[in-house]
């Protein structure tokens, strides 16, 4: 399988250490661990922005070196925040994600594809948490990216949005995009992963497909819960 993504000695002082990874193209990876573990500074560390240090490659050119279009074309990035309080409309904010020269029928396609088609022309201030998510996220995937990195895009979803977000970037990793995404769900992160990543005090403790990554006594030491029949409870 084609490497996507590759992350050389990238780390941000204090708060993540010195990391070595590859990404594969076509590929679904969930960053878990406990709030504070490092999965944003890892984010953060993959997408170069200031304080952290290291080489991140992305279809063997390095993001450092590429112009701001290039640089669309092979990385986007969503950070956790979702209080964007800009007075445009929705369309507008998604169009700046488009590369040069890109369609913009792309985003009537992206908007369809996560459902959002009612939210195109409501300004990005007047929407709920909710939707400012799904047109953030929107804006990522009008972009084409070959490695897509998002802070917990599920978060302030319900279950139906949940997985219809999960499903989207499914598809966008069916096409051939590395899909790298931060989550405090262990069991969509099973269910929806090919590999899991676990984090904890800025450290990579684990790192397989989700059987491998999470079992059991990870689970307990690293998250301090078991599970007990069909639930979680603290260990």
């Amino acid at each position: 399988m084609t490497v996507r993504l590759t992350a050389m000695a990238t780390e941000i002082p204090e708060r993540l250490a010195p990391s070595d990874l590859a990404f594969d193209a076509g590929s679904v990876t969930m960053l878990v661990g406990p709030n504070g573990a490092g999965k944003t500074s890892l984010l953060h560390a993959l997408a170069g922005l200031p304080g952290s240090s290291g080489k991140i490659m992305v279809d063997g050119h390095d993001t450092q070196t590429l112009s701001p279009v290039q640089r669309i074309r092979h990385l986007a990035f969503v950070g956790a925040s979702r209080d964007v309080r800009w007075p445009l409309l929705a369309r507008d904010f998604i169009a700046l994600g488009l590369p040069a020269q890109s369609q913009p029928d792309r985003i009537d396609e992206v908007l369809v594809s996560l459902e959002a088609e009612a939210l195109a022309d409501r300004r990005l201030d007047h929407l709920s948490t909710g939707e400012r998510s799904r047109v953030m996220i929107a804006r990522a995937l009008v972009s084409q990216s070959a490695a897509l990195l998002l802070d917990e895009p599920i978060a302030n979803l319900d279950p139906k949005w949940q997985l219809a977000i999960l499903t989207r970037l499914r598809a966008e990793a069916d096409k051939g995009a590395a899909v790298i995404l931060s989550i405090h769900d262990l069991d969509l992160a099973r269910q929806h992963g090919d590999r899991v990543i676990v984090i904890d005090n800025g450290r990579i403790v684990s790192d397989g497909s989700p059987l491998e990554a999470l079992p059991a006594s990870i689970i307990a030491e690293v998250f301090g819960v078991t599970r007990k029949s069909d639930r979680w409870v603290r260990a």
